[in-house]
């Protein structure tokens, strides 16, 4: 393999993207300020009913003509009537923004993962990468439902009650202001300051849950085969209980924080009575307004009561967008049409695969796997690559798909970077893993995810290329037949070669294959070998592999051993 070394480029890193939870919530930006505007009118209305109210009971004790009531009992059925009627527009603008964000995040979340599958998020639980595409993604929303909606609604409402008391009595406002800096301010940074670590320990827990659940139920069977189910069972208990705990925890401080919350509220309206009352025998308060004085701080009570418990909903979600921040740094670029005079976007020629001075880490790794790697694969070549595990192979792998972007140095195919490629770097590479997924549908249906057009001839050309098609034969219903959860009718050999045949069709002109010989027997695995390099012919051929019989007839095979990549046979020339 010839070596080449260069200039090194900039570090750079997918993962080294920040993505702030308010930045998760900018999509919907616009609609969660009109429902922050709809829903400060709901809260104000409430607070205005309560005035109007006051004031007009207060009023009416003193028998005055009914025209000097007129004007307030036609303010109390407005504000009766708006406040419903704005929290019904209040909810369903809100709603309406937290739905379209969360459909929105969860396609990002998945797209996210897809590109990652080979590169940050390879060493992930299924179950873990589950909690984060459902339950992480549902908690978001709760940053504007739960969170911001309410925060600022209460502040809006709290400094118009404040100014409306201010007019009547401004001892009052004082002490409304008082009350609300306990109950809005004080008790919701205590409630979240104690709730944090709770909350971090909750969301570790519930993605534990969800991953030993979804490994309990995937290896159900072969749990009940050896006996294991009892353990496993025991296991995800021990989990739940410990979520349980932490659950309680993170409740116990919001209930703490609402009594706070209450007992600060009593301050306004206790005090009101206080220096209301001697206002009201000095002349300085009108006796008609000594119930406003009083009674509005109740409905402000209203705005603010749930601050608390927003506060350990801000915990929750911004752990949950935590995580979800660590599927998105794995995000691609969006796709974009290929260099070429081909409008379709399809390449214009084979590319070949250069790695020059690349240093590679993964995110968050104290240390490269791999340094200074030089590599060169020109177009249609068929290479082997082997070492031992943990060596570095797939960390080789992932920076060829874009999955992992140097630290230094450069890696390049058919002369463009596969990270900045986006999805169109899978027109470009197939790449075939020892876990490729085999969907719960027919042999056809998981054939065509990679040519959705091809017809039955091209599928069993495929199915006969990877020696798989007298099996599929021999199916109750040939290429129809369904294959069960995970491809349970199959073996692992026949699932891998099932995969194979997928790559095969996919037209990519680079074709990575790991393992494509596990699980079979010597003479097979040389059989297909063989085929495979037929299959392959003209297209750019790179197999990971720890097995002799799969590197037999390759133009080259080099090594990934001590952060190195070294050539074992002559340099191909370029």
């Amino acid at each position: 393999m010839r070596r080449r070394r260069g200039r090194r480029a900039a570090p750079r890193d997918r993962g080294e993207r920040p993505v702030s939870p308010s930045a998760l919530l900018r999509p919907a930006a616009r609609r969660l300020a009109i429902a922050a505007a709809v829903g400060s009118l709901a809260l104000g209305c409430g607070v205005a009913l309560m005035a109007c109210s006051a004031w007009l009971i207060s009023r009416a004790a003193q028998h005055p003509p009914v025209l000097v009531l007129s004007v307030a009992v036609v303010g109390v059925r407005a504000f009766g009537l708006g406040r419903p009627v704005l929290r019904y527009l209040e909810r369903l603008l809100a709603h309406d923004a937290a739905l379209r964000l969360l459909a929105g995040l969860r396609v990002r979340v998945f797209r996210a993962v897809d590109a990652g599958g080979a590169g940050g998020l390879a060493g992930r639980r299924r179950g873990d990468l589950l909690a984060r595409l459902v339950a992480d993604v549902d908690a978001v929303p709760d940053l504007a439902l739960r969170v911001l909606l309410p925060a600022v609604a209460a502040a809006a409402v709290s400094l118009g009650s404040a100014a409306l008391l201010a007019a009547v009595l401004p001892a009052a406002a004082l002490l409304l202001l008082a009350g609300l800096g306990v109950a809005g301010v004080a008790a919701p940074a205590l409630t979240a300051a104690t709730a944090r670590r709770a909350e971090r320990s909750a969301a570790t827990a519930r993605a534990d849950v969800a991953a030993a659940a979804a490994e309990l139920v995937g290896a159900a069977p072969d749990l009940l085969v050896l006996g294991a189910g009892p353990a496993r069972l025991d296991h995800l208990d021990r989990l739940e209980a410990r979520l349980a705990a932490a659950e309680r925890r993170s409740a116990r401080w919001a209930g703490a924080g609402t009594a706070l919350s209450q007992l600060g509220l009593a301050v306004p309206v206790a005090g009101g009575l206080l220096v209301g009352v001697p206002a009201v025998r000095t002349g300085a308060l009108d006796p008609v307004l000594l119930a406003l004085v009083v009674l509005v701080p109740l409905a402000v009570a209203e705005a603010v009561a749930g601050l608390p418990a927003a506060a350990v909903a801000l915990q929750r979600a911004r752990a949950a967008a935590a995580r979800v921040q660590e599927v998105l740094a794995q995000e691609r670029p969006a796709a974009r049409p290929l260099a070429g005079p081909d409008a379709s976007g399809a390449p214009t020629g084979v590319p070949d695969l250069l790695v020059e001075g690349a240093t590679l880490r993964w995110p968050g790794a104290a240390a490269p796997v791999l340094r200074d790697v030089d590599l060169v694969v020109p177009a249609g070549a068929h290479v082997g690559v082997v070492g031992a595990s943990g060596a570095g192979k797939s960390t080789l792998v992932a920076a060829l798909l874009g999955a992992l972007v140097p630290e230094r140095g450069r890696v390049r195919v058919g002369g463009e970077d596969p990270a900045a490629l986006g999805d169109a770097v899978a027109s470009r590479l197939a790449w075939c893993g020892q876990d490729a997924h085999v969907f719960h549908t027919s042999v056809r249906e998981n054939l065509r995810l990679a040519a959705p057009g091809a017809a039955d001839a091209d599928l069993e050309a495929a199915l006969r290329a990877v020696r798989l098609l007298d099996r599929v034969r021999t199916l109750p219903a040939g290429l129809g037949t369904v294959l069960g959860e995970e491809g349970a009718t199959l073996s692992g050999g026949e699932r891998q070669r099932l995969a194979l045949a997928r790559a095969l069709l996919s037209g990519a002109p680079v074709l990575l294959l790991d393992e494509p010989t596990a699980h079979l027997d010597v003479a097979l695995a040389r059989e297909l070998t063989a085929s495979l390099r037929e299959a392959a012919r003209g297209r750019t051929l790179v197999v990971v592999t720890h097995r002799a019989e799969a590197l037999q007839g390759l133009d080259a095979v080099v090594r990934v051993d001590a952060g190195t990549v070294t050539p074992l046979t002559a340099p191909l020339a370029a």
